[in-house]
């Protein structure tokens, strides 16, 4: 996919935080190694168990079970579910931003860096099942979650658009389409083809989510020489 020079890179939006649950991510970088390990697998185990049953279903009780550790063991490191809850997000968040903003420090553009985003994603279904059935939750006002999708996708919207509009600028979006409406657009495809991803598991045809989103992004993304006559006047 050919795009205009990206003339801001951005910064990845700051990780928002669940209103009211204070995320215990600095334990992480305290305690012995073994502390630290087992916590990463209650975060591995939380993540694939939130992802298969939801937020509401799944219990610690069961996260402790198949990390083989005590209940009580379990609320050492996340004295609550909604604290285990907000890390697991956060883990996700940082997985996938990390790697956006080297991308973007490397100079690839904004757009084919949130591309290999989704690539990377379709090799770690646990990250999509996730985020498919935590955002379908969270739609709902009292879910724990909630505020912190509302931020979320408040800031994946404006960076979108952000960058839609620095592509206006530069004469390389269409000229009948607007940011506003393709950042929605594209954050919409972006979700449904998680959700079909996820139902086509193990398919043959199942749909490949970054040639999907590749071939979308082409119909309203060209390099400024296929606009003939520069931007568009002010």
């Amino acid at each position: 996919m050919q795009t205009a020079p990206d003339p801001a890179v951005p910064e990845v939006p700051e990780v928002p935080e669940v209103p009211g649950v204070a995320v215990p991510g600095s334990r992480a970088g305290r305690g012995n190694a073994k502390g630290r390990a087992t916590r990463d697998q209650i975060l591995e185990a939380a993540m694939r168990l939130f992802g298969e049953m939801g937020y509401h279903s799944a219990s610690l009780r069961e996260i402790a079970a198949r990390v083989g550790i005590s209940h009580p063991g379990l609320l050492h490191h996340f004295p609550t579910k909604e604290a285990l809850l907000a890390a697991v997000l956060q883990r996700r968040d940082e997985v996938d931003d990390v790697a956006l903003q080297a991308d973007l420090d490397a100079g690839v553009d904004f757009f084919d860096a949130l591309v290999d985003v989704v690539r990377r994603n379709a090799a770690r279904p646990g990250i999509v099942e996730l985020y498919a059935t935590l955002s379908a939750e969270a739609s709902s006002p009292e879910h724990p979650a909630h505020a912190y999708f509302r931020a979320r996708y408040r800031k994946t919207l404006r960076v979108l658009e952000e960058q839609l509009e620095h592509r206006r600028v530069a004469g390389s979006l269409r000229r009948d389409v607007r940011p506003r409406t393709v950042a929605r657009a594209v954050t919409a495809l972006m979700d449904g083809l998680q959700v079909q991803w996820l139902l086509e598991r193990g398919e043959d045809d199942q749909v490949d989510m970054a040639a999907v989103l590749e071939e979308a992004l082409g119909l309203v993304l060209m390099p400024p020489s296929a606009t003939g006559d520069g931007p568009p006047e002010s």
